[in-house]
């Protein structure tokens, strides 16, 4: 009987929630999302995604190189995480009260222009 009950609460969920889109279903705008990276990101992160801003020069965890193995090889949802949420332990703090979903995938796909993603090979080690 609790098998019937759980199904039957899985399937009306199943049709009757409205779930939001995921990251990897969202197509960012590198145009809007430069404007909002130039409003937002660029004092850190720099002009060129290298962390090399005015300001992350001071912060004692640097701001990510967007170049490097361990941020161009990290998926769009791991981008959509980190930007929405943060990075604990940092100055990154999450951007998720501020951006909507579709202006966190446009800085996305501003990044991607900046650094395309980087597929790891199978003898890569996972960045840290």
């Amino acid at each position: 009987m609790p098998q019937i009950i759980a199904w039957t609460i899985f399937l009306f969920l199943l049709g009757g929630y409205n779930i939001s889109a995921s990251p990897q279903d969202l197509q960012g705008d590198p145009k809007n999302g430069n404007r909002i990276y130039e409003q937002h990101c660029i004092r850190c992160h720099g002009p060129k995604g290298d962390g090399n801003g005015e300001e992350g020069q001071y912060l004692v965890v640097k701001p990510a190189n967007f170049h490097s193995v361990q941020s161009s090889t990290k998926t769009n949802a791991d981008l959509f995480i980190t930007i929405k949420y943060g990075v604990v332990f940092s100055p990154m703090h999450g951007w998720g009260d501020r951006l909507k979903d579709q202006e966190i995938m446009d800085v996305i796909g501003y990044i991607r222009f900046l650094a395309p993603f980087r597929a790891l090979t199978s003898h890569q080690k996972t960045p840290h």
